[in-house]
C-alpha cells in the first residue's frame, strides 16, 4: 500500500505545488515520488529502469529538438500568421485556435501538438493582449478533445487501436468518435469563452507576421515539417492499408528531429532547449505507477465493484476515475485486458479510447499533454495552477463524458 500514499501524496503536491516557502515544480513532485518508492522498497532498482518506456521518451526528445528548431528558427512564428490572420475578432482567435489545434492533435498527436503550440499560444498572448492562461487551457483541452477521434491521435488511443485488434482502426474511430469529438471542441470553445469572457471581446484584431531569425534554420524548419507530415501520413497509411509493414511512433520523431540535428551548425543550442524535466518526469512517473501497478490495489478495487465492466457508461466512468491516479495510459493497459477478456463491443473499446483521453481535462496529472504544456509555459514564464485548471477542466470533462456516452450507448 505504501506506493499508493506516495502516488496521493504526490496528487496533492501537485495541486498545492507549495510548503512553507518552497515552491515545487511539477517534475520535482514526480522524482520524489519515485524516489520514494525506490527507497521505500515499493520497486526494485532493475524493475523500475525496465518500467521506463524507452519509445515514449525517445519520442519526445526528438519531437521536442523538432519543436526547438522551428521555434529557434522563427519559422514556427512566421507560419502562425497564415492559420490566424482570418480571425477577425479575439473570440474568432479562440474559434479558430481550439477547433484548428483539436483537428491537428487528430493526426499529429496531442503530445506533438503540446510540444509546438505551447510558444504559438504565447506569443498569440503577447501580441493580442489575451491572458496567457486562457489560451494555454483552450490549447490544452483542444488537444486532449481533438486526439479523441483518431487512433494515432494520443498512446492510449493506439493501444486500444492495437491491442484491442480494432477493425480499419482510422475508420471506425472517426465514424465513432468524430461527430460527439466536434461537438466537445465547441464546449472548449464555450467554457474557456464563458470563464475567461472579459478576455474575449469582438473587437477587431490587428495581426502581424514575425519576421524569420534565422533563413538558413528556417529552411530546415521546412524540411522538419514537411518530414514530419509525411511520417505522420506513411504511418497512417501503413496501420490502414499494410499492416505488416507498419512503423514505430519513434521513427517519426527521429526523421523529425534529423534535419536539425544532422545539418544545423546550431545543434548544440538546440540539444540544449531540450525540456529535460519533462523527460525526467515521465521517467519517474513510469517508476512509481509500476509500482502502484504492482500492489494491484486498482485491480482489486475494479473487480470488486460488481459492475458490469464492458458497459459503455462504466467504462466511461472508470476510465474517467481511474486516470486521475495512474495517468490514461497505464489505466487503459489495465482496463483493456478486462474488456478483451469479457467479450467487450467495439462501442466499449472506443468509450475506453474515449474515457481515458477525455481524463486529461480534469485535472493535470490526468494527461501527459497537460504537463508538457505547463512545464513548457514555465520555462517561458507562465503557468497554470491545479485550480485554474480545474475549475474549468471538470465541468468539462462532465460535459465531454455526457456526448460520449449519448453517442456511444
Amino acid at each position: 500500500m505504501f506506493p499508493v500514499i506516495v502516488l496521493f501524496l504526490v496528487f496533492i503536491l501537485t495541486a498545492v505545488r507549495r510548503v512553507g516557502r518552497f515552491r515545487f515544480e511539477i517534475w520535482q513532485v514526480m522524482c520524489a515520488g519515485a524516489a520514494a518508492v525506490l527507497l521505500g522498497g515499493g520497486i526494485g532498482p532493475g524493475e523500475a529502469l525496465r518500467s521506463i518506456d524507452p519509445d515514449v521518451i525517445i519520442f519526445l526528445g526528438g519531437m521536442f529538438v523538432a519543436g526547438r528548431t522551428l521555434e529557434l528558427s522563427g519559422w514556427l512564428a512566421h507560419a502562425e500568421y497564415e492559420i490566424f490572420k482570418r480571425a477577425r475578432t479575439e473570440e474568432g482567435l479562440l474559434l479558430v485556435l481550439v477547433f484548428f489545434m483539436g483537428t491537428a492533435s487528430a493526426l499529429l498527436m496531442n503530445d506533438t501538438l503540446a510540444i509546438i503550440g505551447t510558444p504559438v499560444v504565447l506569443l498569440l498572448s503577447r501580441k493580442h493582449g489575451i491572458a496567457p492562461k486562457a489560451l494555454l487551457l483552450a490549447l490544452a483541452f483542444s488537444i486532449t478533445v481533438g486526439s479523441v477521434m483518431s487512433p494515432i491521435g494520443n498512446p492510449q488511443n493506439l493501444l486500444v487501436a492495437v491491442r484491442g485488434e480494432v477493425p480499419s482502426p482510422f475508420l471506425t474511430f472517426f465514424s465513432r468518435l468524430a461527430v460527439p469529438t466536434f461537438v466537445n471542441l465547441s464546449a472548449v470553445f464555450l467554457l474557456v469563452r464563458w470563464f475567461y469572457r472579459e478576455e474575449f471581446s469582438r473587437c477587431p484584431l490587428r495581426h502581424s507576421q514575425e519576421p524569420i531569425r534565422d533563413k538558413a534554420l528556417a529552411r530546415l524548419a521546412k524540411v522538419t515539417a514537411l518530414v514530419l507530415a509525411l511520417a505522420i501520413s506513411a504511418k497512417a497509411f501503413m496501420a490502414l492499408l499494410v499492416p505488416a509493414m507498419d512503423f514505430s511512433l519513434v521513427w517519426i520523431a527521429l526523421a523529425a528531429a534529423a534535419p536539425g540535428l544532422l545539418l544545423s551548425p546550431r545543434r548544440h543550442e538546440i540539444l540544449r532547449g531540450i525540456d529535460w524535466t519533462t523527460l525526467a518526469f515521465f521517467s519517474a512517473m513510469f517508476v512509481l505507477m509500476r509500482a502502484v501497478w504492482n500492489t494491484g490495489f486498482f485491480q482489486d478495487l475494479l473487480s470488486a465493484s460488481g459492475a458490469e465492466i464492458s458497459a459503455v457508461g462504466t467504462v466511461l466512468a472508470v476510465s474517467l476515475a481511474l486516470s486521475q491516479f495512474i495517468s490514461n495510459v497505464p489505466m487503459a493497459a489495465l482496463y483493456l485486458p478486462l474488456l478483451l477478456h469479457a467479450g467487450a463491443d467495439t462501442g466499449a473499446l472506443m468509450a475506453l479510447a474515449a474515457g481515458s483521453t477525455i481524463a486529461g481535462n480534469a485535472f493535470i496529472l490526468g494527461a501527459a499533454s497537460n504537463v508538457i504544456i505547463i512545464q513548457n509555459a514555465e520555462k517561458r514564464g507562465e503557468t497554470l495552477t491545479f485550480t485554474e485548471f480545474a475549475r474549468i477542466g471538470v465541468p468539462l470533462t462532465a460535459v465531454n463524458a455526457a456526448v460520449y456516452w449519448l453517442f456511444l450507448r
